[in-house]
């Protein structure tokens, strides 16, 4: 086969419509756009536009702010770990990590870091580094003998979650 022997498949590609060819197309003079004006034009934007009318956007009243310096937290249970060793994708002996836990493919992306969440407490001793853990969390896993690293920096920002 030679490159000028490849077509499309039959019915894969659709011609698009020719518009403003005359009344016998039944898309001529105004080619479908209806009469004159703002939206007969091209490069129309008039998404709440509500014809002089203050739109809804602007009738309604602002609420709340956006935080910049806000960490977003890829949140883990201490259940999915479990489940995740019990599956044999993650080995209890390491140190559980962004890294392991990516491997492991309990996450994905690790965006600002990863975050521990409670839940039942696992059957055996763990050593987890992550980048914030809730009380819960922290105290099952030293209760079966682990321990969780957490950065001084988010540990005090945890402390008042």
């Amino acid at each position: 086969m030679k490159l000028n022997q490849l077509s499309d498949k039959a019915g894969s590609a659709k011609r698009g419509k020719r518009v403003g060819r005359g009344i016998g197309s039944g898309v001529g003079k105004t080619a479908g756009r209806g009469g004159k004006g703002q939206t007969a034009r091209s490069g129309v934007a008039i998404n709440g536009f509500e014809g002089g009318q203050m739109p809804l956007h602007r009738r309604l009243p602002k609420r709340g702010f956006t935080n910049i310096f806000r960490k977003n937290y890829v949140e883990v249970s201490l259940d999915r770990i479990d489940r995740a060793i019990e599956a044999g994708r993650l080995d209890p002996a390491q140190t559980i990590n962004v890294e392991t836990l990516k491997a492991a493919g309990i996450i994905t992306r690790a965006k600002d870091g990863v975050r521990l969440l409670g839940g039942a407490a696992p059957k055996r001793k763990l050593v987890i580094d992550v980048a914030g853990a809730v009380g819960q969390a922290i105290a099952a896993v030293e209760k079966a003998g682990g321990t969780v690293t957490v950065p001084k920096a988010a540990d005090t920002a945890e402390a008042g979650a």
